[in-house]
């Protein structure tokens, strides 16, 4: 993807420590490199939940409610963490493009887009969401309609073959996602209906919702293929591969059990980022009914 030199975000948040930042030698992305956890048990219930909407950290027992918490690190300014590094810079550009793919769907529509912003923190942090832990992968915080990235979790992404540039794109624009869907009020409805249904019903429709995002970060791609270099796409496909329920099941247990799936098969995620890619239309990202 090319990005050195384009528009940074301005609607980044630090609340990573001078000391103890997430490094890489060399001049390019971190991306495939040995600084990552190694493959285990924790790194994979992280990479299943890294997409949730809502508290994902409540589902490895961390804590955390929906009110907003004092934020101890002040947030939204131009190349605030994005120095850090190539992949904390490519970030930044990546959540620029949301801005501006987003900003242009919104006002399509005759609306104002509110622009999510993302935080940076390295091991643990802070959301109005509870405790960040790197555990968890990045994640999206409706009480505060944030997005928190430890980036050493695209070293972890990449060791279960999500590899190259897009592939952390894919990621971040993934998260927006979530944003669009709780600005529009898609996210509280859906809350709504599993409050009202069993725990399998419930998994169903954040199935749904997963495969929404998915799809609307393939709406990120279409809108700006004009900055897409050969096999970017095929990098974001890798890695929704990567992260299916039936594939990182049988890699964590032996079996799989889709009862419990809460994202979708690699099969399904790839589908709808490919609509969402082939399309460039929201519309058409309408998972709850089909």
């Amino acid at each position: 993807m090319k990005w050195r030199g384009r528009r940074q975000s301005s609607n980044i948040g630090d609340q990573t420590g001078r000391s103890g930042g997430f490094r890489m030698g060399g001049g390019g992305l971190p991306i495939g490199g040995k600084g990552g956890l190694s493959i285990g048990t924790i790194v994979i219930i992280g990479i299943v939940i890294w997409v949730m909407g809502g508290n994902p950290l409540s589902v490895l027992g961390m804590g955390g409610g929906g009110q907003p918490v004092t934020d101890p690190v002040a947030t939204a300014g131009a190349g605030t963490g994005c120095d850090r590094s190539d992949i904390h810079a490519f970030t930044c550009v990546v959540l620029a493009d949301t801005e501006d793919v987003w900003n242009a769907e919104f006002a399509q529509a005759g609306e104002d887009y509110p622009e999510p912003t993302l935080i940076f923190y390295a091991g643990r942090g802070q959301s109005g969401c509870g405790a960040a832990q790197s555990a968890t992968g990045p994640f999206y915080c409706p009480a505060d309609q944030r997005i928190y990235i430890d980036t050493s979790f695209f070293d972890q992404l990449a060791q279960m073959g999500g590899v190259g540039d897009f592939a952390a794109a894919y990621v971040v624009a993934h998260e927006v996602g979530h944003h669009v869907q709780t600005v529009t009020g898609m996210s509280e409805e859906i809350r709504r209906q599993q409050a009202r249904v069993g725990r399998s019903e419930q998994n169903e429709l954040q199935v749904r919702m997963e495969l929404q995002a998915d799809c609307y970060a393939g709406v990120f791609a279409y809108g700006n293929q004009k900055n897409l270099d050969p096999g970017d796409l095929q990098e974001a496909l890798a890695a929704a591969n990567a992260i299916g329920d039936d594939r990182l099941q049988r890699e964590a247990q032996g079996y799989v059990t889709p009862d419990s799936f809460t994202h979708g098969t690699s099969a399904q995620r790839q589908q709808w980022f490919q609509r969402g890619m082939e399309t460039g239309d929201p519309a058409a990202c309408d998972t709850f009914q089909t």
